[in-house]
């Protein structure tokens, strides 16, 4: 059978009661299957000897020991109480003549066990204490022989995550009876896979992943088990993909309208915004729908390249519906929109939730009869009673922030609609081929032409005021700001800065600069007007919490100021800082952090003081946060792995994607003999069914 099909119950296990039954249940093992698939924390390996001897003198941090050893003395020590005094076992080296102390703290019924004069295996962790070698976390077993010492010398031991009454020893015995069954797990990949690869049977790849013999065959294990793991991923991510990609192919060419959108731009599109468009126009002219992906850094210009698209669609009498996440944005969005493409002679309609009564009627008379070309809005683009003539393409911005029901409902208004996905949060490239294997993604790597790159500066509390003279330096030059607080006023556990005390505060420390407040709970009719005042330099600066995170775009601006920029993830202070350095103007971003800053907001600020590179920064938030946080899929069963990472085995990726691909190009229905077992895996044991 196929591992995952193993679902006798964990109860059915030596020693699991109901309390351990629920124990294992917390840690998501209900069968066999589920506990052969639990993932060690950490091993110990006991291969090699590490005598009393092989030890540094007077070493500060811990240290292993795995030797032999004879019991020379009991003894005791501490004041007598309740519970008595406290056993002491000293221990001398069988290979020489150092000596270790064993603190057998509420052990004191092993005087009974461990025997004088007689020799014992032992693992242990030591370290020094009053010039004492001393351990109380041991292991000692009585041996006859040496050369014939008991199981656990020689064994990389497993270490198991615990939940309530679980223990170590229960784990593994568990799991050792489970491998001790006539059961015999079937091969997950096709042969020839297996042979060029050089893996394991899976058997016997899941027997020594959990106790293998050596580090060799724990590495040969968890190559098997993992290339088996990101294949099945890829295979479910881009089973769909070859068809799309080989249906009629048709050379592409832009429409007049795109053209003449290019040509009165007053500035050249970069070489990635060129590549991106032909790849986007490409598949808008093909049979089957598009499912694209356009990533770019913040500034990089993809909403630029999202309007040139939509004129390729627009120019075949086709609506484009334009999907923004905030209020505020799509507002953004549609004046710049109408700036660019009204002169084109395209009609365009924002609707967005405060859209009145009287004035939506017109709007969606003017989409049901096609009158309207264009469409930007926000949820209010799913309701019931918004109705397309003729939908054909879809562009979601920030597509991280709507769930897949939402685009689903939004799918239903067009007639097998293409669809963009835009997101200036790059995606580490270990997700691009994997977790988003079943879309084209176009890249925008470069930036317009003449930008400065932002200058970050570490802001300490010391250096407050100097910060102060810095930023207002920058308005004696005519220039803006933003200062950025994490929360709207003083309430909640936390000393933070908040918008409503600082703004006051700004107010003092730059008297008569026009200034204006900015949160969640202002009117977004409001935030629109304080916006534009600010677009138009009839303000100078704003005090905001996050809600400027995303596409708020002032070439003016070239100061933001991040308060406890510690406490903020990677992505959204990248986001934040994107807010300056869009125009040849220089820009500087100030991260301010407390004394009493984390490691992990050490960590992040540095990634920001180092580079203004998103994709790098991409990269660095995965290994910092984990795929499931990034992608916002924490308990999906999608993003759960035991065997791979998607940190760290960026190399195996690689090789199950051109697997994959290759499969899939010449056999995308597994009907060859030798693919036959991935539709029987997928069919019956697919490792990445959603809960």
């Amino acid at each position: 059978m196929f591992i995952r099909n193993y679902s006798t119950n964990v109860s059915n296990l030596k020693g699991v009661g109901n309390s351990a039954k629920e124990s294992y249940s917390s840690l998501g093992v209900k069968t066999y299957a589920d506990l052969l698939l639990l993932n060690p924390r950490d091993r110990e390996d006991r291969t090699k000897l590490i005598n009393l001897e092989d030890l540094p003198p007077l070493f500060s941090e811990s240290k292993q020991v795995n030797t032999f050893v004879t019991i020379t003395n009991h003894s005791f020590f501490g004041a007598f109480s309740k519970t008595g005094r406290t056993l002491k076992i000293t221990v001398e080296s069988y290979f020489g003549s150092k000596k270790l102390s064993l603190l057998c703290f509420g052990r004191n019924f092993l005087q009974r066990m461990i025997k004088l004069n007689k020799l014992y295996y032992l693992y242990a962790t030591v370290n020094y204490h009053n010039n004492e070698l001393q351990a109380s976390s041991f292991e000692l077993y009585e041996i006859k022989d040496i050369d014939n010492p008991p199981p656990p010398f020689g064994q990389i031991i497993p270490l198991y995550p615990l939940k309530g009454s679980l223990t170590q020893k229960l784990i593994q015995k568990n799991i050792i009876e489970i491998l001790s069954t006539d059961v015999k797990f079937e091969d997950e990949l096709p042969q020839y896979m297996m042979n060029e690869l050089n893996l394991l049977p899976f058997d016997k790849a899941i027997r020594a992943y959990h106790f293998p013999k050596n580090q060799e065959e724990l590495l040969l294990a968890k190559k098997t088990l993992a290339i088996s793991e990101l294949f099945y991923m890829q295979i479910i991510a881009r089973k769909d993909i070859e068809i799309h990609r080989n249906i009629n192919k048709k050379k592409s060419i832009p429409s007049q309208l795109e053209i003449k959108f290019i040509s009165n731009l007053q500035f050249k599109l970069t070489d990635d915004q060129i590549k991106s468009l032909k790849e986007i126009r490409n598949d808008l002219d093909n049979d089957g729908a598009m499912n694209r992906m356009l990533q770019g850094d913040v500034g990089a210009g993809k909403t630029l390249i999202a309007w040139a698209s939509s004129l390729h669609e627009i120019a075949k009498n086709h609506q484009v519906a334009f999907m923004a996440p905030t209020e505020l944005l799509a507002n953004q969005h549609a004046q710049k929109a109408a700036q660019l493409l009204e002169p084109l002679g395209i009609t365009i309609a924002l609707l967005t939730g405060s859209v009145k009564k009287k004035q939506r009627k017109p709007i969606l008379e003017g989409l049901k009869s096609g009158h309207i070309q264009l469409l930007i809005g926000t949820h209010a683009l799913f309701s019931d009673n918004v109705e397309f003539k003729n939908l054909r393409y879809i562009i979601i911005d920030e597509q991280h922030r709507f769930g897949v029901n939402q685009r689903e409902k939004l799918l239903s208004k067009g007639i097998n609609p293409n669809i963009l996905m835009m997101s200036a949060t790059p995606i580490p490239r270990t997700l691009a081929l994997t977790v988003f294997g079943d879309l084209n993604i176009s890249t925008i790597n470069t930036l317009p032409q003449g930008r400065k790159p932002i200058i970050t500066h570490l802001v300490s509390e010391t250096s407050r005021k100097r910060m102060y003279q810095a930023v207002g330096v920058e308005f004696k030059r005519g220039h803006q700001a933003y200062f950025v607080y994490p929360r709207i006023d003083d309430s909640g556990p936390q000393e933070l800065r908040d918008v409503t005390n600082m703004f006051e505060y700004l107010k003092k420390e730059y008297p008569g600069v026009p200034s204006a407040l900015l949160h969640s709970k202002i009117e977004d009719s409001e935030k629109i007007s304080i916006l534009n005042r600010f677009k138009k330099g009839e303000i100078s600066y704003i005090v905001s919490t996050s809600v400027i995170e995303v596409g708020i775009d002032v070439p003016n601006a070239t100061c933001i100021v991040i308060e406890h920029a510690d406490i903020f993830g990677l992505s959204a202070l990248h986001q934040l800082r994107g807010r300056v350095g869009r125009s040849k103007l220089q820009s500087f971003c100030f991260l301010v952090f407390d004394n009493n800053i984390s490691e992990l907001g050490k960590d992040r600020l540095k990634v920001m003081r180092e580079t203004n590179d998103g994709f790098y920064i991409a990269e660095k938030d995965l290994v910092l946060r984990g795929p499931g946080d990034i992608l916002g899929t924490k308990q999906s069963g999608f993003i759960r792995l035991h065997f791979a990472s998607l940190v760290n085995d960026f190399e195996l990726i690689k090789i199950a994607r051109d697997y994959c691909d290759k499969i899939l190009k010449e056999d995308a229905t597994f009907i060859k003999l030798d693919n036959r077992v991935i539709d029987r895996v997928l069919k019956t044991a697919n490792p990445f069914l959603e809960e």
